[in-house]
């Protein structure tokens, strides 16, 4: 790797995690540039991100092409991430109107520091690279590499032909990153590189600059096998050297040395011969910088909300076949170091949670250990389903007991608050024991955009939910508190959320970072809590939605139903005025009057008081934090 201080001259680059983006127009040219992508991320110890942009035309919805940006992520997944190169490789699937803004956003958000592109892409009209010094891709806020890779590289992928490259020196402010692209290129196939200097009086300044700052380096590379001085017409010097050369990798043209007659020319004749290689580098030296921030300002991208959620539903709604490879999921949870938690919360439900146990623990815990551990919360079972989970090896815990020192309320809020307490994961998920069709992709379908997209602190399952009436099922007659009341009052109050399918279901998972700083409402309103204070704490970019196919349970009462849907407005009202300041609720609207029949009575009121209480973050209460500032282990045994 070839290191240069050039802090005499230019404002000194922030030390971090090398980040090369490639970019993805053509899958088969991106696999010719993947070997390039991974020598100079190799040389940083850095990490490769693959960026494929699906473009939507203006007064489309973006929102109509999420099945094909899934079946994209998909595809790139596999031909990509299976490649086993010694370097951390993903793939970023996004959606725009504009490629550009695609790719300015991408390299903001990821902090990238490298661009390598195809410039035979749609990114470049055709008079490129005729203008390459007014080129938006040269203004972008980091390194580039654009490469005209030759027939023979595009058709097999390999660089094996690159046994001769051509590095002409015009001593501007791209020569440095000229050298060590070049060097890069070099070692992909043991190359030999040919260092031409053009004895010129427009150039003579340059190239003394040149030999006072990388004279160390060029002495140190045994790649570099001839030093050549030329004199007469550059243009002539450089295609007469060219002909022996498979690859010539140049400059692009500066402020300090501005494009011309030349070396229009030169582009000419060295793009006609389809036999060469064409590298045109330029690098990034921004003027000031005191922090990462000033390094990766934020896009300035006035877009109306529902262009907002609508590209946010093109990009983060996932599907399930998209985690099926689970040693792919194993591998990426080893790189991240993270553990995973899976917590079952029960009540009642002997007739499907020793089957829901047994499918999960066998697939996702003994033969593929995806998951560290996985408990059971019960709410105070009086059938035998502490009984069962315990017989199949799974700790027991019953939620009143775990933390009594706070008390105890009714309701699965209350079991989820209690569960971060007892696990140890750093990814903490949660599935309902009631599951009739029980399948491992609950789970790993949940925790893929966690293990996948590191920006993701909380992700929501969703599926068709069918509905039993009589002996009849109506398939996606489920979800009626989703449709008739979570949904339509985000809408109203909280649009940023509307592109959430199924704000309610009960399979999600989050970052044990992101979940033990938030409240929980204790009851029917948690799902629906979460996500408001999720989207407030971490923006929409931060939850994602997984097709889970199709969830098939015992359907709530239509009483039960309603008391559901009171809660859930309560929750709606309560960040109303926390977040809006908006106040509609007072302390003496927290009792239902449900109508009830009987034959004897007829129609009567029946009152019943529903509170959604709110348990403070987990991360306040010092128990919480006295067991982990004790290596995390927990001082609380299972039943």
């Amino acid at each position: 790797m070839i290191t240069v201080d050039r802090t005499k001259s230019k404002s000194k680059k922030i030390s971090q995690i090398y980040h090369v983006l490639l970019l993805e127009t053509d899958v088969k040219q991106a696999k010719a540039l993947l070997p390039l992508a991974e020598r100079i991320a190799l040389d940083r110890q850095g990490k490769i991100t693959i960026l494929s942009t699906l473009l939507v035309p203006e007064g489309q919805q973006m929102s109509g092409v999420a099945k094909k940006a899934s079946l994209l992520r998909e595809e790139l997944k596999t031909y990509f991430e299976q490649i086993p190169i010694p370097t951390m490789i993903k793939t970023i699937v996004r959606t725009d109107q504009d490629l550009w803004d695609s790719i300015q956003t991408t390299i903001t958000e990821q902090k990238i520091q490298l661009l390598i592109a195809d410039w035979s892409s749609a990114l470049f009209d055709k008079d490129f690279p005729h203008n390459i010094a007014d080129c938006q891709i040269i203004k972008l806020p980091c390194d580039i590499v654009l490469v005209r890779p030759s027939n023979t590289i595009i058709d097999t992928g390999s660089w094996q032909s690159a046994q001769k490259i051509l590095l002409p020196v015009r001593g501007g402010v791209n020569a440095g990153i000229s050298l060590r692209v070049g060097h890069a290129i070099a070692r992909l196939k043991d190359a030999s590189i040919t260092l031409l200097y053009v004895d010129s009086p427009e150039l003579k300044e340059g190239k003394a600059r040149f030999f006072e700052e990388f004279s160390p380096a060029i002495y140190g590379l045994k790649q570099i096998k001839r030093t050549i001085t030329a004199k007469g017409e550059i243009l002539e010097a450089i295609l007469t050297e060219a002909q022996e050369h498979q690859i010539i990798t140049i400059g692009a043209p500066s402020n300090e040395i501005k494009p011309n007659v030349w070396m229009n020319s030169f582009f000419d004749e060295v793009l006609a011969d389809e036999s060469k290689t064409l590298t045109l580098v330029s690098e990034y030296f921004p003027q000031t910088i005191t922090s990462i921030q000033e390094r990766y300002p934020p896009i300035a991208r006035e877009r109306p909300l529902a262009v907002v959620v609508d590209n946010w539903f093109a990009e983060n709604t996932y599907h399930t076949n998209e985690f099926m490879d689970l040693e792919r999921l194993l591998q990426l949870k080893e790189d991240h170091g993270a553990s995973i938690s899976l917590v079952l919360p029960a009540l009642n439900e002997e007739e499907t949670v020793g089957k829901v146990i047994q499918t999960v623990k066998s697939a996702l815990m003994d033969d593929m250990p995806l998951l560290d551990e996985i408990v059971l919360v019960d709410s105070g079972s009086v059938d035998n389903t502490r009984e069962i989970a315990a017989d199949l090896g799974v700790p027991v815990f019953i939620h009143q007991e775990i933390l009594p020192q706070y008390g105890a309320y009714h309701g699965k809020g209350e079991a989820l608050w209690k569960s971060l307490y007892i696990t140890r994961g750093d990814i903490v998920a949660w599935i309902d024991t009631d599951i009739k069709n029980i399948d491992t992709r609950f789970v790993f379908g949940i925790l893929g955009p966690l293990l996948d997209n590191l920006n993701v602190r909380y992700v929501k399952g969703f599926y068709r939910r069918s509905l039993r009436q009589g002996d009849k099922i109506v398939a996606g007659g489920g979800g009626r508190v989703t449709e008739l009341t979570a949904r339509p009052f985000i809408n109203l109050f909280f649009p940023e959320l509307s592109g959430l399918i199924q704000p309610l279901s009960g399979e999600y998972a989050g970052r044990r970072s992101a979940l033990e700083k938030l409240p929980f409402f204790t009851g029917y309103g948690v799902e629906t809590g979460l996500l408001i204070d999720i989207l407030e704490e971490y923006g929409l970019p931060g939850i994602a939605q997984v097709d889970l196919l199709e969830r098939i349970h015992h359907n709530q009462p239509l009483p039960s139903l309603s008391k559901m849907s009171f809660a859930i407005m309560q929750v709606v009202f309560n960040r109303l005025e926390k977040y809006r300041k908006i106040r509609l609720l007072e302390q003496s609207d927290l009792t239902m009057n449900l109508v009830r029949f009987s034959k004897r009575r007829g129609y009567f009121l029946d009152q019943e008081e529903i509170h959604e209480y709110e348990r403070p973050p987990m991360f306040t209460i010092p128990e919480y934090r006295e067991i982990w500032s004790k290596f995390g282990k927990s001082n609380i045994q299972p039943r």
